[in-house]
């Protein structure tokens, strides 16, 4: 239902995304994950007609999103909740939403019922929402045309812990009812909890792309700490043994993620006499542990231009 190939984002010297390729099937959630700066809200912005791509094509059920008869009615789109109007009603935004998708006024109605937002407050100003309600008030106006995709930028931000149980129920029972779902979320563990499939963006370049059983799925990784972590890590550095993160540990040391058997790992401690206090396989961190081993220190563009709209670093 989504397709992005090879698309590319320049805004002068600099690049924002580059050669980003991905899919979204029908039944399916695809969290679009990645650091402040990675190029996740420039790259919604080109597939939802928004940006112009340097190069490269997205497409959605099959066209550019421009070309749609009728978008709202095929893809609900929140990119930003703080876009909506302040002076009108909840009731009044869904509405005119209806109004101008052509669909029944009742749906305003059934959404403001769906999102929580029916009552009282659907008859208060957007302006005196709080950014949950408004986050609320925008999925419920991407639901309005009952459309086959969602594209949705951080829908979570501002919601409680009730309302992001809300919204992933909300979002499995759409795709579970064949729907696709490009979501994009700071909430790693939220989107594990949903998601089916992971995209991962870093410095403007995908770096992970697959199912998420298979992204999760054990490792040759393990983690271990020493009573002297530098020369643990002289002693890894030395035996050729790739270091792919450096935690912090409580006692003010450090702790490392090594791409390594055990066994390599405790000969090189052993060559060097350090000392170890612990030494496993890498795991448990799920999805967080796989965000923070493929994105760190390449938080956005290396060379960030004054010309560079603020909505590219996001």
């Amino acid at each position: 239902m989504i397709e992005v190939e090879r698309l590319t984002k320049r805004y002068g010297p600099t690049t924002v995304v580059e050669d980003v390729s991905f899919g979204c099937r029908p039944g399916t959630v695809t969290g679009f994950l990645g650091p402040n700066g990675a190029g996740k809200s420039t790259t919604m912005r080109m597939l939802c007609g928004l940006t112009p791509a340097t190069s490269g094509t997205a497409t959605v059920l099959g066209v550019p999103f421009a070309s749609i008869p009728n978008p709202g009615r095929h893809v609900g789109v929140l990119l930003d909740a703080s876009a909506q109007h302040a002076g009108r009603t909840g009731r009044e935004t869904l509405a005119l939403t209806a109004r101008v998708l052509g669909v029944p006024a009742k749906r305003a109605d059934e959404m403001l019922e769906t999102v929580g937002l029916a009552g009282k407050a659907a008859g208060r100003r957007v302006g005196n929402y709080s950014l949950g309600m408004r986050q609320r008030l925008g999925i419920a106006q991407a639901l309005v045309g009952d459309p086959s995709v969602l594209v949705l930028d951080e829908p979570a931000n501002g919601l409680d812990p009730e309302g992001i149980y809300w919204m992933r129920t909300l979002l499995r029972d759409f795709a579970d009812r064949g729907g696709a779902v490009l979501l994009s979320s700071h909430l790693l563990h939220e989107v594990e909890a949903v998601a089916d499939t992971l995209v991962v963006i870093a410095g403007g370049r995908v770096v992970a792309n697959g199912a998420k059983s298979d992204l999760l799925a054990p490792s040759g990784r393990t983690f271990v700490r020493a009573l002297d972590p530098a020369a643990l890590y002289t002693a890894l550095v030395a035996a050729g043994l790739p270091v792919l993160r450096r935690e912090p540990t409580g006692d003010g040391g450090e702790a490392f993620v090594v791409e390594a058997p055990a066994e390599a790992i405790g000969r090189a401690a052993a060559a060097s006499r350090a000392v170890l206090l612990e030494l496993r396989q890498a795991g448990g961190g799920g999805l967080e542990e796989l965000f923070l081993t493929l994105t760190g220190g390449q938080a956005g563009p290396a060379t960030p231009s004054p010309s560079v709209p603020q909505e590219a670093l996001r």
